[in-house]
């Protein structure tokens, strides 16, 4: 098979198995749907590894131009898809972790009446994301973004019956718009700045900085704000936790929520050469990896915990992105990719346990229950804590390290962020498996380990978030940092633009020797308080601290939004729907439909049925036709 149809088969796979099911779902079973969904996929995985090689062999960059796509004018676009290492990269998270994914919903929505619907929502996901990043131009990459905000709204609704998780779909897809419309503003500007929205030949007439540049910049870093959850676009992730676990799992793991992580990195270049735009995305991630942290502080629902958890850690990836370490970015968006999943998957299977209960105030003592979940969750979360030699520990310390070469002030504050995940992650983990067990006799005489098409993923992410981190094995101990060599090409001009700061191994050693043990120490904090205190967390209503009870209330952020923009806008939309449709449209309308009314009554009376009239009728119309010719 050669090179180019294996690009095409990459996301065509999942399409067609999306198409196959969509067609078929009610005549075909649940187990055809499952191996139709997870076949495409992993074929699609294989691909990507066999392109994966080639690019790790040194073969150049593939790119594999189709068809004509747009011709209008000086306006052209092909449908044309590239593989590079740093997409090559995205197509094994995304094939790779999104397979997993999709065997671990074969055993959670085994059950559901709706779970062919399920799997072909997935395929068309795992499809828009592989054209996002795949795509050779900017109008690909759009497509694919819109496309994965479109599957977002359908799997965050999929219990559609369920009013308030309409809303968390809805939420999500308007305030995905918001950032959307930046990066189509972006694209607009690129194109008639430069004359083409490829890549290929954008890039190289990239020179200089410019106003232009500055704006086109942060208007494409609008859109990923939408996308990845920044501030003061993140508020419809947490409530994106309405869909199934796997869909969790898939959004901020493998998906949707990497997109803007990796636009800002595909577009390198110009962020380098705008300065402006530079501080502006670390001054976010910053303020985003600190505000989402302490949120997670005081979160009760185990995936509220675990989603701005993810909130947090995109910050720091835009953190990394901010200083002009983009391979770092990428690093830690991998190993996010292993332990993030393997955490809401380990949460799923947990509440699949407890029969759908996520309150962790309803939990404790299950780990002689579920050791599986247990033990894998285990390892999530020594991961995403950075305690070496697990993979966050490595990405982590990469970007921290960036952080320090470029401000003492930006590692501050990121390594806080750092430390509050270490808290609220064991604090996470000691409610729901240490201690006395608080969950009803009626809920633990059911408890039971997931069956093995869930257990199964999850031992092979808590593989990979133990030994993912070796992709970025600093030199400090004798690594060669792999991933920042591989993904070299794709910044190389970026490094050239840069200021080279680097760290001396002493220096590196003691950062990281901070940061370990303040980590212990945080963890020991957590140990003391929720397993030697078997502190539990305040039940719904109890009387709080006013800032316990508005970091509990995520500092009514959701409520001053409703305040300032959703009822002023209702108000407006209700303003206009009094004076423009009902006093102005609508009686017009009305007035027009009366008018033609009256006429139609008025013409009926012409019809009498009697012959003499209408002879009557002819011979004046004939009268007036020569009339009429005559005077003529």
């Amino acid at each position: 098979m050669s090179v180019n149809t294996m690009i095409l088969f990459i996301p065509l796979l999942p399409l067609l198995g999306f198409t196959l099911i969509a067609l078929t779902q009610r005549r075909i079973t649940r187990g055809t749907a499952a191996w139709v969904g997870c076949t495409t996929v992993f074929v699609s995985f294989i691909f990507s590894i066999i392109l994966f090689v080639k690019l790790l062999n040194g073969a150049e960059p593939f790119t594999a131009s189709f068809f004509t796509w747009i011709s209008a004018g000086n306006f052209k676009s092909d449908f044309s898809l590239l593989v590079d290492p740093l997409s090559s990269l995205m197509l094994l998270i995304i094939t790779g972790v999104g397979f997993l994914i999709h065997v671990y919903s074969v055993g959670y929505m085994w059950e559901d009446e709706g779970v062919n619907r399920f799997f072909s929502y997935l395929n068309l996901f795992v499809f828009f994301m592989l054209m996002l990043v795949m795509g050779s131009n900017y109008l690909l990459m759009y497509v694919g973004w819109e496309g994965v905000g479109l599957c977002s709204y359908l799997l965050i609704g999929f219990w559609f019956k369920n009013q308030s998780y309409n809303d968390a779909a809805n939420k999500a897809f308007i305030m995905n718009r918001v950032g959307d419309l930046g990066l189509i503003l972006g694209v607009i500007l690129i194109f008639i700045n430069f004359g083409s929205i490829s890549y290929a030949e954008v890039f190289p007439k990239v020179t200089e900085g410019s106003t232009a540049l500055t704006l086109i910049t942060i208007l494409l870093f609008v859109g990923a704000m939408g996308k990845s959850a920044q501030i003061p676009l993140y508020t419809w992730l947490p409530d994106a936790m309405a869909g199934p676990t796997p869909v969790s799992a898939l959004i901020h793991a493998a998906t949707m929520v990497t997109a803007g992580v990796y636009m800002v990195a595909r577009n390198n270049i110009l962020y380098s050469l705008s300065p402006v735009s530079m501080e502006l995305v670390l001054i976010i991630g910053l303020a985003t990896a600190l505000f989402a942290a302490t949120i997670a502080l005081a979160q009760n629902d185990i995936k509220k915990v675990l989603a701005y958890s993810t909130v947090s850690q995109l910050g720091l990836m835009f953190v990394a992105l901010g200083v002009g370490a983009y391979a770092s970015g990428i690093f830690h968006m991998a190993t996010h990719a292993f332990f993030k999943a393997l955490l809401f998957l380990g949460a799923g299977s947990v509440i699949h346990a407890l029969h759908h209960e996520q309150d962790i105030r309803q939990m404790g003592g299950l780990k002689k229950y579920i050791p599986v979940t247990f033990f894998t969750f285990l390892i999530g979360v020594l991961a995403i804590s950075g305690i070496p030699p697990f993979a966050g520990f490595f990405s982590k310390d990469d970007i921290l390290a960036k952080a320090f070469e470029h401000n003492q002030v930006a590692w501050a504050i990121a390594a806080l962020a750092s430390l509050l995940t270490s808290f609220y992650m064991f604090r996470l983990l000691f409610l729901t498996f240490y201690g006395k067990t608080r969950a009803s006799e009626h809920t633990l005489h059911h408890v039971h380990e997931s069956p093995a098409s869930m257990t199964l993923p999850l031992i092979v992410l808590a593989v990979l978030s133990t030994i993912g981190g070796l992709m970025g094995v600093p030199e400090l101990f004798g690594g060669g940092n792999w991933i920042a060599k591989f993904t070299a090409p794709v910044f190389a001009r970026s490094h050239k633009l840069l200021p080279e700061h680097q760290l001396s191994h002493s220096t590196e050693y003691i950062l990281m020797g901070l940061i370990i043990t303040f980590t212990l120490v945080v963890i020991g904090m957590a140990y003391r308080r929720y397993i030697s205190q078997a502190h539990v967390p305040a039940s719904e209503g109890a009387t709080l601290s006013p800032l316990h009870k508005t970091i509990y209330h995520k500092y009514y952020v959701d409520e001053i939004y409703n305040a300032i923009i959703v009822k002023p806008l209702y108000a407006i939309g209700k303003l206009f729907d009094i004076v423009i449709e009902k006093s102005g449209i609508d009686r017009l309308v009305n007035l027009v439909s009366e008018s033609l009314n009256d006429w139609s009554v008025l013409s009926a009376r012409l019809q009498t049925g009697h012959v003499g009239f209408y002879i009557f009728i002819m011979v004046i119309g004939v009268v007036l036709v020569v009339a009429y010719s005559f005077f003529r």
